[in-house]
């Protein structure tokens, strides 16, 4: 590898399941010896499952978060990229999607770095495709409003768009916030309204439900501290 390039790395979504990763992936991984992360203590802990052999003391770390400044990037990690093959880890899925790496994409662009994403597990579409919603059209709208009054209009809001266009609604939810999430769903929409909720993906307790707001309203699990995504459809 000797042209400049900035890789995409997928992460397991759950803890000690690095099957979802593809012998492509684990190859490229290892030739890396620069990474720009979320966290260091998780990367490290990934990167030695992925391989045991590896030397984690001899890699280089570079910290990329909701904290970091536009002009860390081009200051700190802007002069590695341009002189090192460098990958871009992400917590648990694929890179830059609800994470903050499209700041580093975008800086890779701007200076004709190839930026080479690498196909990964990602929650949001791993969620699509098991809840017989519509995939054709669908929109990934992140977080809703905390405050409860603000969330439901909101996904009031989102319901109406559903029902105008055909169109999927997806979000994401702090874990701890998951039932209150719920509630707010059950809550607002009507009762035909579909809503799928996709829980622990690619774990051995993965649970994906997709059913009526009248049926959740009869049959509420419990999400609390769970990894999830929520999809409504009509």
């Amino acid at each position: 590898m000797n042209e400049n390039k900035l890789f995409l790395i997928p992460a397991s979504l759950t803890a000690d399941n690095e099957n979802n990763i593809s012998s492509y992936v684990k190859e490229i991984i290892v030739k890396l010896n620069f990474f720009i992360v979320e966290e260091i203590k998780t990367a490290r802990r990934f990167l030695k499952k992925i391989n045991k052999k590896i030397n984690i003391d001899e890699l280089h770390f570079f910290v990329l978060n909701e904290h970091t400044k536009i002009d860390e990037i081009y200051n700190e990690i802007l002069p590695i990229l341009l002189n090192n093959q460098v990958g871009l880890l992400s917590e648990a899925g694929t890179p830059c999607i609800a994470d903050p790496g499209s700041d580093i994409v975008k800086v890779a662009h701007e200076n004709n770095i190839k930026v080479v994403p690498l196909s990964g597990p990602s929650s949001i579409i791993l969620g699509l495709m098991a809840s017989g919603f519509n995939g054709q059209s669908f929109a990934f709208n992140g977080y809703l409003p905390v405050d409860k009054i603000q969330c439901c209009k909101a996904i009031k809001n989102f319901e109406n768009l559903i029902y105008k266009n055909n169109q999927t609604q997806i979000f994401i939810e702090t874990p701890y916030r998951n039932n209150k999430l719920l509630n707010n769903f059950i809550n607002s929409c009507n009762n035909n309204t579909q809503l799928c909720i996709a829980s622990n993906l690619t774990a051995e307790n993965e649970l994906i439900i997709s059913q009526s707001i009248f049926k959740w309203k009869s049959n509420k699990n419990d999400f609390n501290k769970i990894p999830a995504v929520f999809l409504l459809y009509k």
